[in-house]
């Protein structure tokens, strides 16, 4: 497992980099580290080797070129559970990476939201765990929660959405 000074370290090596998008899996630990940017992901996939030598193999750029835009895809159309009641006027808070949900700060605690809870930009709606660090996630956006999607203790994945909300 990377150690958190390992962490920072590898973050200050991308920023400095043209690389977008990061993505370790050590000893089933995953770590995913994104650039917050507006451009295309420059990444650089991992292809997996045929496993039997009748495999026919496409051009790697034309791998390359399937995968970034099959990744883009997935971050682009996070799925939303059919249960949520979207409409024009709602919009959702995701998570920011993957990890485990939590509702409340403590396991006798009160959730920080429920379903009709007002928030602001500043409220505290969750934690999610990742590599053993509680991150807590601010709403980002004023309005009411219409839904909680995901329950206490739930893994998730990065874009998913947690919570729907009609804003202010």
């Amino acid at each position: 497992m990377l150690k958190i000074q390992e962490i920072k370290e590898l973050i200050k090596v991308i920023d400095k980099s043209t690389i977008d998008l990061v993505k370790i899996e050590q000893d089933g630990t995953k770590l995913t580290i994104k650039r917050n940017t507006d451009q295309p992901l420059n990444t650089a996939p991992i292809v997996e080797a045929p496993r039997t030598q009748e495999v026919v193999q496409q051009p790697i750029q034309q791998q390359v070129e399937e995968q970034v835009v099959t990744s883009n895809e997935k971050v682009a159309e996070a799925p939303v559970q059919p249960e949520a009641k979207l409409n024009d006027t709602h919009i959702t808070i995701n998570s920011p990476m993957v990890g485990t949900f939590y509702a409340a700060p403590a396991p006798d605690a009160d959730p920080y939201v429920k379903t009709g809870d007002q928030v602001n930009e500043t409220t505290i709606v969750c934690i999610v765990e990742a590599m053993k660090l509680m991150n807590e996630l601010e709403a980002e956006v004023k309005g009411k929660i219409v839904e909680v999607l995901v329950q206490n203790g739930e893994l998730v994945e990065y874009g998913q959405p947690l919570f729907v909300v009609q804003p202010d």
